[in-house]
């Protein structure tokens, strides 16, 4: 279920508040919820994630993102959460692919490069070719 970008990080499609036992149990430190709430019907809402990840005592953080595409505050703070986990993120949104994204957005303003960024995309089966051009 969880799809490791790279040693800090790690994707995945909806968690639900049972999954963050898990994502401790495989050494999470901090949860990134880019899934905004009532995306679809029925999906937990941040505040289940966030209060499941408290009493496991994970950091959270959410950065909503909508199929509209993404903001500079939004890479920012991605950037930010990366920046300030004690350890490995797992970050969140439907399918992985959003969540991919800002990560890879936010990498690239941390310095980090574009084909390194596309390969460990690729590896957890995700295609940055959509963002080449802003990971420049």
């Amino acid at each position: 279920m969880f799809r490791k970008l790279d040693e800090t990080i790690s994707v995945s499609p909806q968690i639900a508040p049972e999954d963050v036992a898990e994502a401790k149990r495989q050494g999470f430190t901090f949860i990134v919820n880019n899934r905004p709430d009532d995306e679809q019907p029925r999906q937990p809402t941040g505040a289940e994630i966030e209060a499941a990840a408290a009493a496991a005592g994970l950091g959270y953080r959410a950065i909503p993102i909508g199929h509209s595409g993404f903001s500079e505050a939004q890479v920012r703070a991605m950037q930010e959460a990366l920046e300030a986990a004690p350890g490995p993120v797992l970050a969140f949104c439907r399918s992985g692919t959003r969540s991919t994204f800002v990560w890879a957005l936010a990498r690239a303003r941390m310095g980090e490069d574009a084909d390194t960024l596309a390969d460990k995309a690729e590896g957890a089966g995700y295609d940055l070719t959509p963002l080449r051009a802003f990971l420049a």
